[in-house]
């Protein structure tokens, strides 16, 4: 049951990214280009999905716990440090420079174009880099916990 709901709502998610344009790489960066051919119509979109969300929270965290787990995993570190604005800085970054997000991106592999495949290649990469880095710095951050001690 749990793999049939992933699926299905992975297909649901990857229909809606698609249909509503966020696959496209031109659409997303005309939406980021304000001062030229500005297309805003991904506000649309993003609000749409906002709304989904808010109602969406707002029922399941009424229920005890959800239907195919015991638990309901939800993150519990609310502060906003440099690792957090760090990570959504590059990611904005990379969504203006290439045009996708993973997202999108995802879905828009069934295109079998070079650039998507080129763009989910670098994806894997920056985040086994983006581990990599994780636990050298903890290392290293460990390490002189250490010595301080």
């Amino acid at each position: 049951m749990r793999l049939f709901s992933s699926y299905l709502i992975g297909l649901i998610f990857g229909i809606g990214i698609s249909i509503s344009g966020m696959a496209n790489p031109a659409k997303v960066l005309n939406f980021f280009d304000v001062a030229g051919n500005w297309d805003p119509s991904l506000i649309f979109v993003m609000g749409g999905a906002l709304v989904v969300t808010f109602v969406g929270y707002w029922f399941v965290l009424r229920r005890a716990a959800p239907m195919i787990d015991a638990k309901f995993h939800l993150p519990e570190n609310r502060n906003l440090d440099a690792r957090l604005l760090g990570g959504a800085a590059v990611f904005g970054i990379g969504w203006g420079i290439a045009g996708f997000c993973p997202g999108g991106a995802l879905p828009a592999l069934g295109t079998g174009r070079f650039d998507v495949i080129a763009f989910v290649v670098a994806l894997i990469a920056g985040i086994f880099a983006a581990k990599a880095l994780m636990a050298l710095t903890g290392a290293r951050a460990a390490r002189v916990l250490r010595r301080e001690t």
